[in-house]
């Protein structure tokens, strides 16, 4: 399903074959995150073609999947590692970063920028491509981010390469997320508001789903909040721009320069922070700028580890599993049952089918938080109390199956003994039975039936399975059944006083002993 292949200048050589019984690297996994490098990670023996033939930065390395015809990873080979086991056998390692890692290669220069977050891009991605070879140019693309004033006031750092500008000056400021787009052969670096979309494939227990975790991390959160604007000017002639104080809010703020959420201190406690708005310049539009965002403070990040099975791979699903993509996450156990987004994947290329994804980055506010704190300890003590009614249920359920055998013994030892007399006080206490078992069943949650294609009382894969068994029908004197021809025969001889018709009771039994 993938194909390796190593570029050097212009030769190409491949290290990896997608066909069952051709060429195959020992290992090979590709990581992906949002607004990270991607990066690729891989051992082989000496018997492989790229042995000798790998130059850190130099070498060039695609993998491309060839059922969707995209390159799932391009990039560069970076450092070698070397190992060899108690047998002799050595083995390379080596890791590789995407392309988005060639940005690590220019540095900016000091400059103060006012403008759009697009004319900063431009301004830095011209820069660097005056700096590194042509196979690392980018073009720039889709810019979709921007400001409430579209504008921009900041300074760039010749100590700081172009990806880390970028990443502070418009993700850190301003957000959006990074994809490289290929037109043509021109490499585009767009900055969407999101990578992705949203999926109906479900991710759900008894389907995909192999593994969930859970994490949950508030320590970003800010109840004392600094609001901060533009810099002000020092008299002293000597000042840097580090030197210089910021705008502040104690002059329309009673005299503190921060704002308390209590709601929030009460919860987590004072835990301060600052927030810089270079573009403000007056102290009243700071204090409502700073209301406003704590305010609408997320205070929880919520992150899961999921282990799924990639059914597109066998065209049982309609989508694959791409980061940026959300799905529906369906796990009643854990109370999860909503659309989760994938920031991260691991793909192991020998085995694809087994998708290690990471979803989050979905933010709590303080209301949801606390909810689903209580959530969680109501679904405790209703699982708790569900288990318990059930147990009780199920022990009454077994002591009345057990009644049932017991009285369906009788029942076999009378016909045998041909003790027909006794017969009619044998069914009507079997009868009696049947109605305590059917008073113990209505207590028990009923399900829906299951369909070859919907889950129900058994999964869907069962009720086929189950179709596909033979059915019998009552034994008669010709043919066989649940028992055999001769056994009916000699049931039939046995004459029977009363109204006891044979053939309903022999039925009757039929049920019984089948349930």
């Amino acid at each position: 399903m993938y194909k390796v292949t190593i570029i050097n200048g212009d030769a190409e050589t491949v290290i990896h074959s997608p066909h069952a019984n051709g060429l195959k690297l020992e290992t090979g996994t590709i990581k992906k995150e949002v607004n990270k490098i991607d990066s690729f990670n891989m051992s082989f023996f000496l018997n492989n073609p790229a042995y000798g033939k790998l130059k850190p930065f130099k070498t060039l390395i695609n993998v491309l999947n060839t059922k969707t015809l995209e390159y799932e990873f391009e990039g560069r080979i970076l450092n070698p590692n070397g190992s060899m086991d108690d047998d002799g056998l050595h083995v390379y390692n080596y890791e590789c970063e995407g392309e988005l890692g060639y940005l690590h290669d220019s540095q900016q220069k000091h400059l103060e920028f006012r403008g759009t977050p697009k004319e900063l891009v431009t301004l830095m991605l011209n820069y660097h491509n005056s700096q590194v070879e042509d196979y690392k140019h980018f073009e720039v693309g889709n810019i979709e981010v921007t400001t409430s004033t579209d504008n921009l006031y900041v300074y760039l750092s010749a100590e700081s390469t172009t990806f880390e500008e970028i990443d502070d000056k418009i993700l850190g400021r301003v957000g959006g997320e990074l994809r490289i787009r290929k037109e043509n052969g021109v490499r585009y670096l767009d900055v969407l508001e999101r990578v992705g979309e949203d999926k109906q494939t479900e991710i759900r227990i008894a389907k995909n789903l192999r593994s969930i975790s859970q994490s949950v991390d508030p320590t970003e959160i800010i109840t004392r909040l600094t609001p901060l604007g533009t810099r002000i000017e020092s008299e002293d002639e000597g000042a840097t721009d580090a030197s210089e104080a910021r705008l502040t809010i104690e002059s329309v703020n009673n005299g503190l320069p921060y704002i308390d959420r209590p709601d929030l201190i009460a919860e987590f406690g004072i835990q301060g922070g600052s927030i810089t708005w270079d573009d403000i310049t007056l102290p009243n539009r700071l204090l409502t700028t700073g209301q406003n965002w704590i305010n609408k403070q997320k205070i929880a990040l919520y992150q899961y580890e999921i282990s799924a099975l990639d059914l597109f791979l066998i065209g049982l699903d309609m989508d694959n599993f791409d980061v940026g993509n959300s799905h529906p996450v369906i796990n009643p156990i854990m109370g999860i049952d909503e659309l989760l987004r994938i920031i991260g994947k691991t793909t192991d290329i020998n085995n694809p089918q087994d998708a290690s994804l990471k979803f989050g980055d979905k933010f709590k506010t303080l209301n949801d938080y606390q909810a689903d704190s209580n959530k969680s300890a109501r679904k405790v003590v209703e699982l708790e109390s569900i288990v318990n009614t059930q147990s009780s249920r199920i022990g009454g359920l077994l002591q009345q199956i057990n009644n049932v055998n017991t009285e369906i013994g009788n029942v076999k030892n009378i016909i045998i003994d041909a003790d027909l007399e006794e017969l009619p006080n044998a069914i009507s206490a079997l009868e009696q039975a049947i109605n305590n078992l059917n008073d113990a069943l209505d207590g028990i949650p009923i399900y829906d039936l299951a369909t070859p294609t919907s889950d129900g009382l058994m999964a869907s894969a069962d009720k086929v399975k189950l179709d596909g068994l033979q059915n019998y029908s009552l034994a008669t004197e010709f043919t066989n059944g649940l028992m055999t021809m001769t056994d009916k025969q000699k049931l039939n001889r046995i004459t029977v006083t009363g109204n006891i018709d044979l053939d309903d009771l022999l039925a009757r039994l039929v049920v019984l002993e089948t349930q």
